[in-house]
């Protein structure tokens, strides 16, 4: 864990760098909308309405989007808990943040892990929505360090378990 604490003063000037954007109001009101929507309004909504765009079949889908939540939730948790990396804001006192962080810790990106996961999932169910979701995620990841609350290797990370958790859960119920 040293090591990862040992990160944020090589990474604080890219968070700097991304963060200064977020002292203008329209990126600034953009991004943190991007954020609140990647709480998980926007997958949580999706997931209650693709059995009544696809019918009781997409049931499964959106089962499957939730027992991956519950396991990403854990994943992060247990690592945010583990890790204790400050949030760049703490680290530096030039990180810009309007936007409250939903707990104390920075790594990994809980938004990025269940936005790329959610999207992941969503597109191997119905391709179609791969060009809203995809672009949607990506916003989420690079909103969590804009706003000054992750250092890019927590999105980076974040992303990579998502992706993880995602794929193996697939290939797991391809076996069942």
């Amino acid at each position: 864990m040293k090591h990862l604490h040992q990160l944020n003063d090589r990474e604080i000037p890219v968070c700097l760098l991304f963060n200064r954007i977020n002292h203008w109001k329209p990126i600034s009101v953009f991004f943190a909308g991007v954020s609140r929507l990647g709480d998980g309004v926007f997958w949580y909504t999706l997931m209650l309405a693709l059995p009544v765009i696809y019918g009781l079949g997409a049931i499964q889908a959106s089962i499957h989007m939730g027992v991956v939540a519950l396991i990403g939730l854990a994943i992060y948790k247990w690592l945010k808990t583990s890790t204790l990396r400050v949030r760049p804001y703490s680290h530096s006192d030039n990180i810009f943040q309007n936007v409250a962080a939903l707990d104390q810790f920075s790594f990994p990106s809980g938004h990025t892990l269940h936005a790329v996961s959610f999207a992941t999932l969503i597109v191997h169910y119905y391709p179609e929505w791969g060009l809203l979701v995809i672009p949607f995620a990506s916003l989420v990841a690079l909103s969590r360090v804009v706003l000054g609350l992750h250092y890019p290797s927590d999105v980076l990370i974040g992303a990579t378990l998502g992706y993880g958790l995602a794929v193996s859960s697939i290939e797991l119920l391809s076996y069942l």
